[in-house]
C-alpha cells in the first residue's frame, strides 16, 4: 500500500519560511518523479514544483519560482520543498504526489496523492 505522508506545514508571518518534507512507503521511490501541488479554499489545485526520480530534473511554477526548491532524498525515500519569501497569497494545503513518468514536467495526473498539510502565511 502506498503511502505519502507530508509534514512540515504551519503558520508563519510574510517573508518567513517553512520546509515541507513528504515521507513515502510502499513504491520503488527512486523509480517516480515526485511533485507538490497546493490548494487554496475555493480554489483548483495546483502545480507547484515537481522533480524527476533523479533529483536532477526540476520544474517549478511561475509563481513559486525563485522562492521554493524542491529536492529528493532518495535513500529516506523522502522529498522536500523549501519555502522561503512566504507571501500570503502562498496560503494553501500542500499536497506531495508520485508519478510512475520518471521527469514529470508541469503535469497534474500522478499516480498517488498524500492527505496534505496547512500552510497559513499572515500579512
Amino acid at each position: 500500500q502506498v503511502q505519502l505522508v507530508e509534514s512540515g506545514g504551519g503558520l508563519v508571518q510574510a517573508g518567513g519560511s517553512l520546509r515541507l518534507s513528504c515521507a513515502a512507503s510502499g513504491l520503488a521511490f527512486s523509480n517516480y518523479g515526485m511533485g507538490w501541488f497546493r490548494q487554496a479554499p475555493g480554489k483548483e489545485r495546483e502545480f507547484v514544483a515537481s522533480i524527476s526520480w533523479s533529483g536532477f530534473n526540476k520544474f517549478y511554477s511561475d509563481s513559486v519560482k525563485g522562492r521554493f526548491a524542491i529536492s529528493r532524498d532518495n535513500p529516506k525515500n523522502l522529498v522536500y520543498l523549501q519555502m522561503d519569501s512566504l507571501k500570503p497569497e502562498d496560503t494553501a494545503n500542500y499536497y506531495c504526489a508520485a508519478t510512475s513518468i520518471r521527469v514529470p514536467g508541469r503535469r497534474m495526473d500522478y499516480n498517488y496523492w498524500g492527505q496534505g498539510t496547512q500552510v497559513t502565511v499572515s500579512s
